[in-house]
């Protein structure tokens, strides 16, 4: 590389000299005369002079036309040169910053030390520093600074873009469009400072929006409990902004300390809730975090939302899993494919109880699964997403479990005030610390809550298939009055299949789950259509109708209220940026 730089200076400055020397002994002379001139004359007649000076006489007394025509020819000369002496100085400044850059591209660097014009700062720059060019040799310029450095897999995304040098200014808005088109990273970034910043952050905003129709009107209007006590079945018929969140995020002083901010919304459970996070990574194989999170008891509180076969939890899902709390967990890779992430929390529905009513113990909960032909899907929010929207070429399979273990207090357990807080429920759709749940006229106060599941999932050339199986266990009992059971065991289970029929563009699909309980065995099946009518899998519409006999849940954000037994139609609309 440096013997080709060192040539290309050698043959430049040959020709420069050669050039110099030529012009300068051209225009160095004192201008010629056409013969027969009257300058000739005279120079003729001083010749004569000089050589022979025995011959006395007077020279002719020089006409004033022939001397301003000298003096004028004179003037003109002495011009022309000094403006052929100015041009060939520019010439030669150009070619010596052209062979400078040609120098440190064979050196393997770029040309982003070329003086710019100053600007304003803004989140984006432009690069319209003239370079001057007779070929159509290409440099490497720089992006803006705000360029997005996380997930980058080719030279645009990677803060460079190949642009041709002109001998004219380049368009302001081509860099800027590109640094904008850029900013769009898994979200979009506000802002983040370079490499060598001295207090790097990053500032990425990201956003999910659920528009949901649902109409539960063919459901019976009532449904009888194990104990035989009839309860209301609230049906549904309307529009809602069901799901509403808003994440900024990124990290803050250093890489390894990330952080984020959410404002959660459900429009139809009337409720909001504001979140944070911090952590430190130690190393790909340990991160530690502190704020809210989802209890991690069910694959679709691991980084799974909303990329859902369906847009919802199944029924099973919603019945089994816990909910979101507070606390601290461990994160990461322990080996390549082998992912965890173990999790100790203050229970498993505390999301917005204060802290002077929440009780004083502790949930445990963990989830590890193994990924042995490659990852599930590819990096960013839509990693773990349930459907083959990127057509894996090769056979990806999930392998998961979850465990979960808490005290649960029945104060605690009732609140409803936040979007995804999941009561305990018995299978026949009762709360299990609803008075009269278990005996008549009593009340169960305290309870230990025991769940764990086993997920797996395989994908394919658009073809994904995914299930989970779950078991639940209550026991240790307190009461105020005498119950029947020391504890309850249920279990139940979810599938699904899909695939792509026009690829990244329609994908219908089926689905089924069921619960085999203490007290009942309410089940569902149903089928529908994705349409992802842009470009992107973060964008969707869904058509959905399935049946449901006999729900052993409610949940004001989720299609299921207790006892509903009928056909349910839902149409939604989603986007997760």
């Amino acid at each position: 590389m440096f013997i080709g730089g060192a040539y290309i200076r050698l043959s430049v400055a040959l020709a420069l000299m050669s050039v110099t020397l030529s012009m300068t002994s051209a225009y160095g002379q004192s201008p010629a005369n056409p013969p027969g001139s009257p300058d000739n004359d005279v120079a003729a007649a001083q010749g004569t002079q000089f050589s022979k000076p025995e011959k006395k006489f007077l020279p002719e007394k020089p006409r004033p036309i022939d001397l301003e025509q000298e003096v004028a020819t004179v003037m003109a000369d002495n011009a022309a040169v000094r403006e052929q002496l100015r041009k060939m100085e520019e010439q030669q400044r150009t070619l010596l910053e052209l062979v400078d850059q040609l120098q440190r591209r064979l050196e393997g660097s770029t040309v982003a030390d070329v003086p710019r014009p100053a600007q304003a700062p803004g989140p984006a720059e432009t690069a319209e520093t003239p370079v001057p060019s007779t070929t159509a040799t290409k440099a490497v310029l720089p992006l803006a600074s705000v360029t997005p450095l996380t997930q980058r897999s080719s030279p645009a995304e990677a803060g460079e873009v190949s642009v041709p040098l002109m001998t004219a200014a380049q368009p302001q808005s081509f860099s800027t469009l590109q640094a904008i088109e850029n900013r769009y990273q898994d979200g979009i970034i506000i802002w983040e400072t370079p490499e060598n910043a001295k207090v790097p952050f990053l500032l990425r905003f990201q956003g999910t929006t659920q528009v949901r129709y649902l109409n539960t009107l063919d459901s019976n209007a009532t449904f009888t409990d194990h104990l035989g006590v009839t309860q209301d079945v609230h049906k549904r018929n309307d529009i809602t902004v069901n799901r509403s969140m808003t994440v900024f995020g990124g990290y803050i002083f250093d890489k390894r300390a990330p952080y984020s901010f959410t404002v959660w919304t459900s429009a139809g459970a009337s409720s909001i809730v504001v979140a944070g996070n911090i952590g430190w990574q130690f190393s790909k194989a340990l991160t530690l975090t502190g704020g809210y999170t989802g209890v991690p008891g069910s694959r679709s509180l691991v980084g799974t939302f909303p990329f859902f076969t369906a847009n919802d939890r199944t029924m099973a899902d919603n019945f089994f899993r816990p909910g979101f709390t507070q606390g601290v967990w461990a994160s990461g890779q322990l080996v390549k494919g082998l992912n965890y992430l173990a999790f100790l929390g203050n229970g498993l529905n505390t999301l917005s109880i204060t802290a002077n009513k929440i009780d004083t113990n502790l949930l445990v909960s963990g989830s590890l699964w193994w990924e042995p032909l490659g990852d599930y899907g590819p990096p960013g929010r839509s990693r773990n997403m349930y459907d083959d929207y990127f057509s894996s070429r090769k056979v990806r399979i999930r392998l998961g479990t979850s465990f979960t273990r808490s005290r649960e207090n029945r104060f605690s357990d009732l609140d409803q005030s936040s979007p995804e807080n999941t009561s305990i429920y018995n299978s026949d759709g009762v709360q299990a610390f609803a008075t009269g749940a278990f005996a008549p006229g009593v009340t169960l106060q305290d309870a230990t809550y025991k769940m764990s599941a086993i997920d797996y999932g395989i994908k394919w050339n658009g073809l994904a298939v995914n299930g989970q199986y779950f078991m639940r266990w209550l026991n240790d009992f307190v009461a105020d009055g005498p119950l029947p059971l020391a504890s309850t065991f249920d279990h139940g289970g979810e599938f699904s299949a899909s695939y792509f029929v026009k690829p990244k563009k329609l994908m219908p699909y089926v689905r089924a789950s069921w619960v085999r309980g203490q007290f009942a065995n309410p089940y569902e099946y149903g089928a529908g259509l994705r349409w992802y009518y842009l470009p992107t899998e973060r964008l969707w519409l869904n058509l959905e109708v399935f049946h449901i006999n006999g729900a052993p849940y409610s949940g004001t954000f989720t299609p299921y209220t207790a006892g509903l037994t009928g056909w349910v139609p839902m149409v939604q609309g989603y986007i997760a940026f």
